[in-house]
């Protein structure tokens, strides 16, 4: 066997996570009409390690879709709705001031706030001011929570899952790049086709109940994003992240001359790694045990339409960031691409 395989336990453990994932999207359906995309990207982002940002406008069962991933995977669930009032502490928890009243003697008690969590649904996270906002930085990159001077684990597995409406932006305060840079994917969640759109009517209006089956626990979940990171992925792959990631960098020799003149600046490094490892988690629901640039290609615009900004002359021109993600696809060629012609 050389590095290119993976073992026959790695390959059993694929194998169990593609009859998982089989089974999770059986049991979402029963609660979810349509959305089969959707889906699949929270899952991806989930067997990835990474945490995901749904933007859609309200109605589109953005919430649902994450509540029900909690049910069927039998993990910690929370919601925080976020508002203007919110504060870090709502978040985070504080310190609380105890009083033992046979001694009279007081002391400080941590209590957890709702990030103690496995899945963590930030509802409308634009809504609240910067300073709340980054109380889920520390969270989504270290898994843990500074109170106090004291440093807590957050239970694992840990996964942020915020929603956002894109149209309503009165009284909203824009994620900063920094934050934005912390989720792996940017999910746009549409609207559904017009037979899911039947679908919702029917079952919606209907009397039905729904009953959810538990397919994964928390320790399998570890176990399978362990094994999606030993996922081999060949050096043209590679080389290809890396020519797509700094392809759209204006400053970059390599950048095309479009991207010069409509990107004020673009993807860094952590868009090459999230690319790499989102594709690895892919190629297994897709029932591969090795990366392809097609993975790349599906992924590109989740892992980096949030991670470009256009400049002024785009923005005039109505072009958006899925636009010059469509364009780059055309114009960087992987190394099949380049032996086929």
């Amino acid at each position: 066997m050389n590095s290119r395989e993976m073992n026959s336990g790695d390959v059993e453990l694929v194998e169990r996570l593609q009859s998982k994932y089989a089974a999770l999207k059986r049991e979402m359906a029963k609660a979810i009409v349509g959305q089969e995309d959707v889906v699949e990207q929270v899952l991806t982002a989930v067997f990835s390690r990474g945490h995901a940002l749904l933007v859609g406008v309200p109605g589109l069962a953005k919430t649902l879709i994450v509540r029900t991933l909690s049910e069927v995977m039998d993990l910690g669930f929370r919601r925080i709705q976020f508002t203007p009032d919110l504060m870090p502490a709502d978040v985070t928890g504080s310190d609380v001031l105890d009083e033992d009243k046979s001694t009279g003697t007081h002391s400080f008690r941590f209590v957890k706030g709702p990030v103690f969590t496995n899945m963590l649904l930030a509802d409308e996270i634009n809504r609240t001011p910067p300073k709340t906002q980054a109380a889920l930085l520390e969270a989504m990159q270290e898994h843990s929570v500074t109170a106090g001077g004291v440093s807590r684990p957050l239970p694992e597995p840990f996964f942020v899952l915020a929603t956002q409406n894109p149209i309503e932006q009165e009284g909203t305060y824009p994620l900063p790049e920094a934050q934005l840079d912390r989720f792996l994917f940017n999910i746009t969640v549409d609207y559904p086709s017009r037979e899911d759109e039947v679908g919702i009517f029917t079952s919606e209006t209907g009397d039905r109940d729904v009953r959810l089956e538990k397919v994964l626990s928390a320790e399998e979940v570890i176990a399978l994003q362990k094994v999606v990171r030993r996922v081999p992925i060949a050096d043209h792959v590679v080389d290809y992240v890396a020519d797509l990631v700094r392809a759209t960098r204006p400053a970059d020799p390599s950048a095309p001359a479009f991207v010069k003149e409509m990107v004020s600046w673009g993807a860094g490094p952590r868009a090459g790694l999230s690319l790499i490892v989102a594709a690895k988690a892919r190629a297994i629901l897709k029932g591969r045990t090795h990366v392809i640039t097609d993975d790349i290609k599906a992924l590109a615009h989740l892992v980096m339409r949030h991670r470009i900004a256009t400049t002024f002359n785009a923005e005039a021109a109505g072009v958006t960031t899925d636009a010059i993600v469509d364009r780059l696809l055309r114009e960087v060629r992987s190394r099949e691409e380049l032996d086929a012609e």
